[in-house]
């Protein structure tokens, strides 16, 4: 039977992408690119390779790809710029620091008595560094994390959103998601989540925070 606490309460769990919320990332390949430390190339700009990247990139997220097949067929689409070699090197920089005052945020969820949650477009080689690791300590504080190539489908489908449901056991109108993405916000409401974007280029644990207060998560007393 549900607590008279609980009841009150305006959601059950938050849930939280990564990438671009909780992790600064690269935003895309010329700049994994840079940061892997290679010299500037056409490539990057190329748009027929790009469209193999996120072809391959897609099928990685979403599970029907492992890691070094993804490494030997990017090298492969590159026509001899890159070798596997090369492009796990430029996946193993593409996720950056967590966001300075992130921690705060899951302080005030856990204050409120609200469960916490991932759910995050990656893929496997991300992922190993990402879940519940030392090198991103707020994203190990998340009691439920699902990445996308776990649930075997990408935001914004549908099918990500009830496979997180399935998997969790939360009900569509007792979440409240952030995410950095438009079209993933509004596919989360359209299937009855509460949903607010966040612009990954600001403070995100302010805006956080904010959407937080005005959604009403507040401590319990």
């Amino acid at each position: 039977m549900t607590s008279r606490r609980a009841a009150d309460r305006p959601f059950d769990v938050v849930v939280l992408d990564l990438g671009g919320v909780l992790v600064r990332i690269a935003r895309d390949w010329a700049e994994a690119h840079a940061l892997a430390g290679f010299e500037p190339h056409p490539i990057t700009e190329d748009p027929v390779f790009d469209a193999h990247r996120q072809r391959l990139g897609e099928a990685h997220q979403d599970g029907s790809l492992d890691s070094e097949s993804y490494y030997r067929l990017k090298a492969e689409a590159s026509a001899g710029v890159y070798s596997p070699e090369d492009i796990r090197r430029i996946i193993a920089v593409w996720s950056r620091e967590e966001y300075e005052g992130v921690g705060r945020v899951i302080d005030a969820i856990d204050a409120a008595g609200l469960a916490t949650a991932a759910l995050s477009n990656t893929n496997p080689a991300h992922w190993a560094r990402l879940d519940g690791t030392e090198e991103y300590p707020t994203v190990a504080r998340l009691q439920h994390r699902h990445g996308s190539h776990l649930l075997g489908a990408l935001k914004p489908s549908v099918d990500v959103y009830r496979a997180f449901e399935a998997a969790t056991g939360f009900e569509a109108s007792r979440i409240l998601f952030f995410d950095d993405s438009p079209p993933n916000v509004v596919a989360a409401r359209a299937l009855g989540w509460s949903a607010e974007h966040v612009d990954h280029t600001g403070d995100t644990a302010t805006q956080l925070l904010t959407h937080l207060e005005a959604t009403g998560v507040r401590p319990t007393t």
